[in-house]
């Protein structure tokens, strides 16, 4: 999911085109508080034009702040995929936007819950206290992610990776909760943003630990990045040829409780893995 300034429309074309899975409108951070009227314009205007076939989000601005009902007023009736919630406090700010939107949807003709959510669940210390109140969310919220760079901010801390490139530990137990609050919540878990835009070999190795950690996707902040976290989030051939020989070594075998694969035994959750493992490679091929 790549992100783009709000007030660049010249750059949503470009973004939209790069191979991105999904577009990201930035109206938070990326767009200073001057610019940010005019880049609600931009957004909503590009969103009523022909789309392409991208899903196109809007990350709006937090539920406490003073821009966020003029943002979401400016690109619902357009109709994005879906609205980024930043900095969200606790499971009440899901549940608020959440109101919000059935009232602007219904206001608009769309149906409840059209607009998907995915809310930034530790972009704050007291965030991070309060994360099994984002458990259960509302139907719309389809995914869960974290931002590192806030976070940093609000501890104080002078970055948030060691200089082997690793994160810190009060960042690696953010990015852990996040995982673990969005698999309690049944939703996607969706890694933050990597900074690195040069060292590409450094953002896919950084991209290959969030999909072993059990992350469905990756933000980013720009196109050079996509490549490699594409290559990072593509299951190689290996794990395919796994998968289906678990999956037949299983029906060959239904009594059984555990079967042998590679030497290994393999029981209910591997199947449950490999079956997973090779929904995804179906459902990206009709994607």
């Amino acid at each position: 999911m790549l992100f783009v300034p709000g007030d660049r429309p010249d750059r949503f074309p470009k973004a939209v085109g790069s191979g991105a899975d999904a577009v990201i409108l930035d109206l938070e951070d990326a767009v200073t508080p001057d610019r940010r009227s005019y880049a609600r314009q931009a957004i909503a205007e590009y969103l009523r034009g022909p789309r392409q076939g991208v899903p196109v989000w809007v990350r709006i601005n937090p539920v406490d702040s003073a821009d966020v009902l003029a943002d979401l007023a400016a690109v619902v009736p357009a109709r994005p995929e879906g609205v980024i919630l930043p900095k969200a406090r606790h499971g009440g700010d899901v549940s608020r936007l959440d109101h919000w939107l059935e009232m602007l949807e219904c206001e608009h003709g769309l149906g409840a819950g059209t607009i998907r959510v995915m809310p930034m669940i530790t972009e704050t210390a007291g965030a991070l206290l309060s994360l099994p109140s984002f458990t259960p969310s509302p139907p719309r919220v389809v995914a869960m992610t974290w931002g590192a760079e806030d976070l940093a901010t609000e501890l104080g801390a002078l970055g948030n990776r060691t200089s082997t490139g690793e994160y810190e530990p009060a960042f690696e137990l953010a990015r852990s909760l996040c995982l673990i609050t969005a698999a309690a919540a049944g939703v996607l878990a969706i890694d933050t943003v990597d900074t690195e835009i040069r060292d590409i070999a450094a953002v896919e190795q950084r991209a290959r630990s969030s999909r072993r950690a059990g992350y469905l996707g990756k933000l980013a902040i720009h196109p050079a990045q996509i490549p490699a976290i594409h290559a990072a989030f593509t299951p190689a051939a290996a794990e395919l040829e796994w998968a289906r020989r678990v999956l037949e070594a299983v029906a060959a075998a239904p009594a059984a409780g555990a079967v042998k694969v590679d030497g290994k035994l393999i029981d209910r959750p591997h199947v449950l893995q490999a079956e997973r493992l090779l929904a995804s490679v179906a459902q990206a091929g009709r994607a």
